[in-house]
């Protein structure tokens, strides 16, 4: 029920603050709600926004519709990343420390689909959605911390870096037996003999909530990165594109537009310290709105478990990666 009250007769603000001389990675953002989300933060007078695309042609297409649309051009700038590869997404973080600054990033990037397939030896959902978007979240962290802790007296920008997580309300709609069989349950889930493949973009985004909550507990959000994720609700997008009618039936009567579910990822990178650790849906912070599951003692092992699997998964990626959490 509380889906439907959310999908009919809530609507997130329309995004007002400024990101005035600001720096703002957005990742899918050729399309859906990241192009959108991008659109708003160049609108409100970002200095530069990259958009992190696999397609670099269609990122190209986005930042000229961008441009067109808000009268601001050499705002944005085309950068090619693609999450179910290592080597991009290490490459691509790395570019990303060399930046003179990041403000803030929201980590939108996704894929949803029926069908198996491996990718750095893990299913390729869980490859694309999980590992590689914590491995870069992890690899961004050190140069958002670095701007927080350059930013002068006086600086329009925000107070403090900001990195948002896109994930989703239907985490809560799957079970997640595996944690409890294994120490190494991401890697379970890659056996393409037991792939529930028509649950997996759900139980993909139960991990990511895991895994950002545990991550968020390695930040200090008082004094570094502002660390959350955020629920768009069902958009109108290109992320579901591969899914059944049943999927394409429901859009057409509950979903939010791309434009106004965009707004959802804006306000994930405007909260303030109350928003560190926290997931957002509607725009707003509501941790009341996780799934009991996350919210249990057995969410809390799980975490543990997942957090251990990663950590081993990323250390062989990235050698000494973990190490730098420590750091943080």
């Amino acid at each position: 029920m509380g889906f439907l009250y959310s999908q009919l007769f809530v609507r997130p603000p329309y995004p007002t603050r400024s990101f005035d001389g600001e720096t703002v990675l957005v990742t899918g953002a050729n399309v859906g709600l990241g192009l959108e989300a991008a659109r708003h933060i160049v609108r409100l007078g970002a200095a530069k926004v990259i958009l992190g695309v696999r397609n670099v042609a269609a990122g190209e297409a986005a930042k000229e519709e961008i441009e067109k649309s808000t009268g601001r051009p050499d705002i944005c700038e085309v950068w090619e990343v693609d999450l179910a590869s290592h080597s991009s997404t290490l490459n691509f973080g790395d570019r990303i420390s060399q930046l003179p600054r990041l403000d803030a990033a929201i980590l939108n990037a996704a894929l949803a689909t029926p069908t198996f397939q491996l990718a750095e030896g893990y299913e390729r959902t869980i490859t694309v959605n999980v590992i590689n978007t914590l491995l870069l979240g992890l690899l961004i962290l050190p140069r958002l911390k670095a701007t927080g802790l350059e930013k002068t007296p006086g600086s329009s920008a925000h107070s403090q870096p900001r990195l948002s997580f896109v994930v989703s309300e239907v985490h809560g709609w799957v079970a997640f037996p595996e944690w409890e069989m294994t120490a190494t349950p991401m890697r379970e889930l890659s056996d393409p003999t037991r792939a529930k493949m028509a649950e997996r973009y759900e139980l993909s985004k139960l991990l990511e909530v895991l895994l950002v909550q545990e991550l968020a507990g390695h930040v200090r959000g008082s004094t570094d990165v502002i660390v959350n994720m955020l629920n768009p609700g069902l958009c109108h997008s290109a992320l579901a594109r591969d899914s059944g009618w049943q999927l394409r039936a429901m859009k057409l009567v509950l979903a939010r537009s791309t434009e106004v579910g965009s707004r959802t990822l804006v306000a994930g990178i405007t909260t303030g310290l109350e928003g560190h650790g926290t997931y957002m849906t509607d725009g707003i912070v509501s941790n009341n709105s996780l799934s009991p599951f996350v919210r249990s003692g057995q969410g809390q092992q799980a975490r543990e478990v997942l957090w251990k699997e990663l950590s081993m998964i990323l250390e062989k990626t990235r050698p000494g990666i973990m190490q730098s959490v420590s750091n943080l």
